[in-house]
């Protein structure tokens, strides 16, 4: 690297792995994993919560604490409530609360007479189902009782009915690197060398317009690569929309004419040192159901593949390292910091997002 090289930026590691974004939807489950009558516990963004459906059908996300003495809400079970609603019942004194998060019983009380039950909450994360999937709401306050200012996300392509392929895994890592990931374009030959997909040898120079959209960015419509092998099953000239955006969401939109293929990647963070990654595709195009199985076993060896690579990566980052941010190659990378940064800046002064990023033309090889 020659002295004064001001394409190579040196990034003190403080600057990734902290914090999470709040004020924001975040992807929980496909709307048919949660099944009436069922929940379960999980963290979110580093907090316990109890997620599930009542026997009516409403889909919630609520704290998974009880205050009383702090037992495991989701380790208890749902019962009817005295008004027809599901409450979770705490396994240690029988404490219920409604899907609202209020308090609706405290069996142990000689009289309820003398105390204001539904004072005593367990946080509520508001849930929207939306497209077949479900989302929460997590605000910055966590007293927050009102309703989300925006609903949650919607995208175009989810088309054809049911999804095409699902595929999951946990990164061993922050959600900052997790998205860092996400955007790279430079990866693939190396983490996702495949005969089917493409290899270290068969890289190409690429150049592609980008344009700042919503909270994030877009990859205008172009052909898609051609050492990009699958993309030749659709046949006819496909053409693709690449999008990234805040808090952790990818779609890659492929047209084929009036035929549709969608694959959404949605990143959730668990805690401060591990992340979900979903990954769900859709499509209309006839070929898509003769392959599922192909598109199925893609998505899943592309998840496994970027779930080593951060178990690898997370051993380095335990000491501590800095990192070098190459011109057009990690470009993307460094919007998602700008981007992130406007974000916690926009909620702190307390005024609407202004996407701080410009049009550009990126050039890398891939």
């Amino acid at each position: 690297m020659a002295e004064g090289d001001n394409r190579i930026e040196t990034a003190a590691r403080a600057r990734l792995g902290q914090g999470f974004l709040t004020d924001a939807w975040y992807f929980i489950a496909l709307a048919s994993d949660l099944k009436r009558g069922r929940m379960q516990g999980r963290e979110l963004l580093g907090d316990r919560v109890a997620v599930g459906r009542t026997r009516g059908g409403e889909a919630f996300v609520l704290g998974d604490l009880c205050p009383h003495r702090g037992a495991l809400l989701s380790a208890g079970r749902l019962r009817p409530g005295p008004h027809g609603d599901d409450v979770l019942q705490c396994p240690y004194h029988g404490w219920r609360f409604g899907a609202d998060g209020a308090c609706k019983a405290i069996p142990s009380l000689a009289s309820e007479a003398d105390y204001d039950i539904a004072r005593i909450r367990v946080r509520r994360y508001p849930t929207a189902e939306s497209q077949g999937m479900v989302f929460a709401w997590v605000s910055s306050d966590p007293r927050f009782a009102g309703e989300p200012p925006e609903p949650p996300p919607v995208f175009e392509g989810v088309v054809g009915g049911a999804p095409k392929a699902v595929a999951s895994e946990v990164f061993d890592v922050h959600v900052d690197h997790a998205n860092v990931m996400l955007v790279d374009p430079s990866h693939a030959p190396y983490v996702h060398a495949n005969w089917w997909w493409r290899s270290q040898r068969s890289q190409q120079l690429k150049s592609k317009s980008f344009s700042p959209s919503g909270a994030g960015f877009v990859m205008d419509r172009h052909p898609p690569s051609k050492n990009s092998r699958p993309y030749r099953l659709f046949g006819g000239e496909p053409l693709t929309e690449i999008y990234f955006g805040l808090p952790g969401v990818r779609y890659e939109h492929v047209t084929v004419g009036r035929r549709q293929l969608l694959s959404l990647a949605f990143l959730t963070p668990i805690n401060e040192t591990q992340t979900g990654m979903t990954q769900i595709i859709w499509s209309d195009h006839p070929m898509a159901s003769l392959v599922g199985w192909f598109i199925a076993y893609g998505a899943k060896k592309f998840l496994e593949q970027d779930r080593d690579l951060c178990r690898i990566q997370a051993k380095g980052l335990e000491r501590d390292p800095s990192f070098l941010w190459i011109d057009d190659a990690d470009r993307q990378a460094r919007w998602y910091l700008a981007l992130k940064r406007e974000w916690l800046e926009a909620r702190k002064e307390g005024r609407p997002f202004a996407n701080p990023l410009e049009p550009a033309t990126l050039t890398w090889r891939s």
